[in-house]
């Protein structure tokens, strides 16, 4: 089938999946998670051979690690599907209602967005988050994973579309793309696609956005920062911070960068890098970080810009809190970022000027997570300031029209000399 094909075939199931009552979508979505189970060793089976291919083209074990599916990575597969299920329909929500006159209502309601191009990277559990997400909120999607998971992505989305269609939705809801080729296709066929989810660098949603006439909900890199105050407690600041860089080095939310203030640094930092060295992360530190703790490497200015995605990170000590809130804003990619204080007042200005999708007060920046925010799943972590920040979920899979429902009126008898006035009486409104 060719792109284009493929493109009017999830148009025409995205038309047939909006209007579907809540009650089959969910049912869909419980045999799905049903059909995950029962095919784990299969799933399992396959994706062996995605980390066997893995290792032999020398992919770091982080990211190896990222790309495998092993029974919990099932079980927690699995657990997001359930949470979608329990999540309210976010399809045919009245935002607002509106009487213009009398016999006149004007309603504003929440509808799916339609088509949507969803590419991410080499983690096979995306296909099941995405496509749970999309079938809740109504959305066809046509999928593009890293092509080091394609045994794991051809049998994922094999089994949600074929218990899918067993289970009344329609053919072609979900789809796999393979290939570059197809992409650069995908991203022209703007008559068909209604959005495109693009997870990756900043260069490449930026060759997506500068590429394409659809619109783009951006899914950029993730250079996020830790900021440890002044008024920081060290035993917190110790924890946050190995959590942000350690728990799981390879994803988005993880810290790249730690910025120390100098007044607590000589007490922190010490502690702070001995920790980090006893899991082998490599430590680049400015020229003050490197007056404090010995042996450590020299952090350049590119590395204020890098995401490694990896056991490294850079630290600087600052000055005050503006000089680090100045950094982060200059350097971060606007994914997430933390501070680590006590202070009330200083971890409301951090919040208020750090101009990023989530920002947090003493608490990792690892919980920048769909599910961890209590969405289910996620599409992706949107840098972008559109309709949708932050970790995508439902709500930010749909949009709204707005429906007139009058008894004969016209704009005829709103003109003129004698005419008529709007009441404009607003009866509900939800945001």
């Amino acid at each position: 089938m060719s792109m284009t094909e493929q493109a009017k075939l999830a148009k025409e199931a995205a038309v047939k999946l909006a209007t579907l009552p809540t009650k089959i979508k969910n049912k869909a979505l419980l045999e799905i998670a049903k059909s995950i189970k029962k095919n784990s060793k299969s799933i399992i089976n396959e994706n062996k051979k995605d980390i066997e291919a893995a290792k032999k083209s020398n992919l770091n074990n982080v990211l190896i690690k990222r790309l495998k599916i092993d029974e919990n990575k099932i079980s927690e597969m699995i657990e997001e599907i359930r949470s979608v299920i329990k999540l309210e329909d976010p399809v045919g929500k009245i935002l607002s209602q509106m009487e213009l006159d009398k016999g006149l209502m004007l309603y504003q309601v929440t509808c799916p967005i339609g088509v949507i191009g969803a590419i991410f990277e080499s983690r096979p559990d995306a296909v099941t988050q995405i496509s749970s997400l999309c079938l809740k909120s109504g959305n066809a999607v046509i999928m593009k994973g890293g092509s080091e998971a394609i045994n794991s992505n051809r049998i994922l989305v094999k089994i949600i579309s074929e218990t899918a269609e067993e289970n009344w939705i329609p053919k072609g809801f979900v789809q796999l793309i393979e290939t570059r080729g197809q992409v650069s296709e995908m991203i022209k066929l703007y008559e068909d696609i209604d959005l495109i989810i693009p997870r990756g660098s900043n260069s490449f949603v930026k060759y997506i956005k500068e590429n394409s006439m659809i619109p783009v909900l951006g899914h950029s890199e993730g250079i996020c920062h830790v900021y440890i105050d002044k008024d920081a407690d060290i035993k917190k600041a110790v924890g946050i911070s190995f959590d942000a860089k350690c728990q799981y080095p390879a994803v988005c939310n993880a810290m790249e960068t730690l910025l120390v203030h100098k007044d607590i640094a000589k007490k922190f930092l010490p502690q702070m890098i001995g920790k980090f060295k006893e899991v082998n992360v490599e430590v680049r530190g400015d020229a003050l970080t490197k007056k404090i703790a010995n042996n450590i490497k020299n952090a350049t200015e590119e590395d204020w810009d890098t995401e490694y995605n990896n056991l490294v990170l850079s630290i600087k000590v600052v000055n005050n809190l503006d000089e680090a809130i100045n950094h982060i804003n200059k350097h971060s990619s606007k994914h997430t970022d933390s501070i680590v204080t006590e202070n009330r007042k200083s971890a409301e200005i951090f919040m208020n000027l750090v101009d990023s999708a989530s920002v947090m007060w003493n608490a990792s920046t690892r919980f920048a997570d769909g599910f961890r925010f209590g969405k289910g799943a996620e599409v992706g972590i949107s840098t972008s300031k559109i309709h949708a920040r932050g970790p995508v979920g439902l709500e930010g899979l749909v949009i709204y029209k707005y429906k007139l429902i009058g008894k004969g009126h016209v704009v005829k008898d709103y003109t003129g000399k004698d005419a008529k006035k709007y009441k404009h009486r607003i009866i509900k409104k939800l945001f």
